[in-house]
């Protein structure tokens, strides 16, 4: 863990938003946290909202994206709001243009859950332990 998931209005699945991009840029944040976050337990996805209201809907270019941070339990605070203050900046600083042209609000929220009531299964951290010197 962590996932992120970036809840984002259809209005924006266009190419000059670069949402390929902005997920990678996600996950090497995330990997270059100095060892915080296991590289091979990160994933990124977005969630494309097709039906949505912004504010009171008046405007239907208005558009908005949330991005949503789960990790697990045990990480300092001071580590917790790190990645959370430099996650938030990188999605403010992808969607600049696109803020300064139509409305649209960016929100986050960091999620830390205990381990219980999860289960998990994977082979990807096996290989990134191997892959580090």
């Amino acid at each position: 863990m962590p996932h992120l998931t970036y809840e984002i209005t259809a209005n924006l699945d266009r190419p000059d938003c670069d949402i390929p991009g902005l997920l990678r840029r996600s996950n090497q944040l995330l990997i270059a946290q100095g060892g915080v976050f296991p590289t091979g337990g990160i994933r990124s996805r977005v969630l494309w909202l097709r039906d949505w209201c912004a504010a009171d809907g008046s405007v239907p270019d208005d558009a908005f994206v949330h991005a949503r941070l789960q990790v697990g339990a045990g990480r300092e605070p001071e580590q917790l709001k790190k990645v959370g203050d430099e996650l938030f900046a990188l999605l403010c600083g992808h969607f600049a243009a696109h803020f300064e042209q139509r409305g649209l609000a960016l929100s986050m929220e960091l999620n830390e859950f205990s381990e219980s009531g999860t289960w998990k299964k994977n082979n990807l951290h096996a290989r990134y332990k191997k892959a580090q010197p």
